[in-house]
């Protein structure tokens, strides 16, 4: 099992950063994909980015644009989400998800068997 805790959210103005923080446990955190997912109010859940396991390849959606970046320590059990330049439209509930291995779609939320319970960003203008 992998509990998974989101931090660092909060308000900040337009073309700001924050970091976000997800604290995993469990014995074989080093062998689980990572992600990050976003939903805004009335939207779906959509993909940020993802760092595999074992090989550390990361992947970013398209709509980051080079802001985002994604990074794990598997000596800490942390993977972080760095942001900056953010847009109003980025406001959404941020969350951490974990796939044992490495899931067949990074992008499918469905594929992930681990969440957290999400952290506020909220971006103004």
């Amino acid at each position: 099992q992998v509990q998974l805790v989101e931090a660092g959210g909060g308000l900040v103005q337009a073309g700001g950063s924050l970091s976000l923080s997800c604290a995993a446990s469990g014995r074989t955190f080093s062998g689980y994909a990572m992600a990050w997912f976003r939903q805004a109010p009335g939207k779906e859940r959509e993909f940020v980015a993802t760092i595999r396991c074992c090989g550390g390849s990361t992947y970013r959606a398209d709509f980051v644009e080079g802001r985002c970046t994604i990074s794990r320590d598997n000596a800490k059990n942390m993977v972080y989400l760095q942001m900056n330049s953010l847009k109003p439209e980025d406001t959404a509930v941020y969350y951490c998800a974990a796939k044992f291995r490495n899931p067949l779609n990074y992008t499918d939320y469905a594929g992930y068997d681990y969440w957290g319970q999400g952290t506020q960003v909220t971006v103004s203008s």
